[in-house]
């Protein structure tokens, strides 16, 4: 059987208004529907600020991809701005893997996320098994979406993005104005929370709900004008979040007591909009959750599946083709939304979002640090901004570790146990392919 051994990037096939549509499609889709309440519990009263403090974290590593988007625009993303600061070696090779877990981790998020919020329709206990069966029912209709090309993506993710900020945006609004910007019942309510500590995790939280704008980098070829389009794609979807985001936690915030979020944390947004709105609120507020979810899973298959191919053109990973027909593209797509099945089908929303977390945070670490350390006279990145993004992932990642030791273990070990053995498995395949006459760093 046939099979194209190389990718396909269609040059200019993404305008700078689709890659901020796949952009905040991919932002959107999970973190504000599913981690809204999660944030809450852990920053407790000051839960809308974690937002805008994960948003100034995020900016200062965003910098560093900004430049390297514009220096060195790209199908591979952050796995070529791996290589180009360690070479093709097994921190790349590592590091770019851990990168794409955070991502299906992520796609998981948001497929369970469709399921929760769904269900909110009907008289379904939270713990049902329809929840995980309809992730999976939205992460096939993703892979349909995604094997049709480009021009669909693009325009699926342009109108479904319209649709969802906006109605996200108005539900922060009319609900504010609705509740006469009273957080009374919110702030004078009690419940348990961590201090400074708290704050700091519910922070790390808070910048899974932003990390979709790396999806943006995965692009970089197929995006018109790369060089200019791909930083400008990145800040303006960064920006257009930051609004979104924290207009509705100030809804939330007005319309129910901290207790009340923190027991509907799992789909909070649906919860908030029964005080003002009623039924209609319900039906409007789950309706959004599934223009998000799907958009924002379309998009992040998008990218994470040519992520994973370019890692595979690199040589970087292995590839089998299980007798799969079509490009290395197609079958990186089927082993993504297989993973983040399995992950949808296991894990419930806490666990998937507390691993992507780690995955993503010791990623970027390692970008950051390459950056500084190798490339950024080549970029003219700014050394001040790398090295403040660094210490504050450090001390967002080390607050989340300690609240997560005192409460779920369990993530840490999977954690742990995950990295050393991607790193691990990433140096045994490279030495395998230098014993082999192939020429790797290592």
């Amino acid at each position: 059987m046939a099979h194209k051994h190389t990718t396909q990037y269609k040059k200019n096939s993404l305008s700078l208004i689709g890659a901020v549509s796949m952009g905040t499609a991919v932002i959107i889709g999970a973190g504000i529907f599913a981690l809204t309440g999660q944030i809450a519990e852990l920053a407790g009263r000051w839960f809308p600020l974690a937002f805008l403090v994960a948003a100034i974290v995020t900016a200062f590593s965003a910098h560093s991809y900004i430049k390297m988007s514009n220096a060195f625009p790209s199908a591979g993303g952050i796995a070529m701005f791996l290589q180009k600061a360690y070479g093709r070696g097994t921190v790349t090779a590592a590091s770019a893997l851990l990168m794409y877990f955070s991502m299906v981790i992520n796609e998981s998020l948001v497929a369970r996320t469709f399921g929760t919020y769904t269900m909110q329709l009907f008289d379904v206990g939270k713990d049902s098994w329809i929840i995980p069966a309809l992730g999976v029912g939205l992460l096939l209709f993703a892979f349909a979406i995604n094997i049709s090309g480009n021009r669909m993506i693009g325009m699926f993710s342009l109108v479904m993005a319209t649709l969802k900020i906006g109605g996200i945006a108005a539900f922060g609004l009319v609900g504010l104005w609705l509740s006469g910007v009273s957080f009374e019942n919110f702030t004078t309510s009690s419940a348990h929370t961590s201090g400074a500590s708290g704050f700091l995790a519910a922070v790390a939280l808070a910048i899974l709900a932003y990390k979709g704008f790396t999806t943006i980098t995965n692009s970089g070829s197929e995006i018109i004008d790369p060089h200019r389009n791909v930083g400008r794609a990145i800040i303006i979807s960064i920006a257009i979040c930051v609004v979104v985001y924290f207009l509705v936690a100030l809804a939330v915030a007005a319309n129910l007591s901290l207790p009340e979020v923190i027991a509907a944390k799992n789909f909070a947004l649906a919860e908030a909009a029964r005080p003002t709105f009623g039924d209609f609120g319900l039906w409007f507020t789950v309706l959004l959750a599934i223009v998000a979810t799907v958009s924002g899973l379309i998009a992040s298959a998008f990218a994470v599946s040519r992520m994973l191919a370019m890692l595979t053109d690199m040589k970087l990973v292995p590839h089998r083709h299980f007798g799969m027909p079509g490009s290395i593209q197609t079958h990186t797509l089927v082993y993504t939304i297989i993973l983040a099945m399995f992950l949808t089908m296991f894990f419930d929303l806490s666990r998937i979002a507390s691993l992507g977390v780690i995955f993503y945070i010791v990623m970027d670490i390692v970008v950051q640090w390459g950056v500084f350390r190798y490339l950024r006279k080549e970029i003219k990145a700014n050394s001040f901004v790398l090295i403040t993004a660094i210490v504050m992932d450090i001390v967002v990642l080390g607050a989340f570790l300690i609240i997560k030791a005192q409460s779920d273990m369990l993530v840490i070990y999977v954690s742990i146990v995950a990295i050393i053995f991607v790193f691990a498995g990433e140096r045994l395949f490279l030495s395998w392919n230098y014993q082999n006459g192939k020429e790797e760093e290592i």
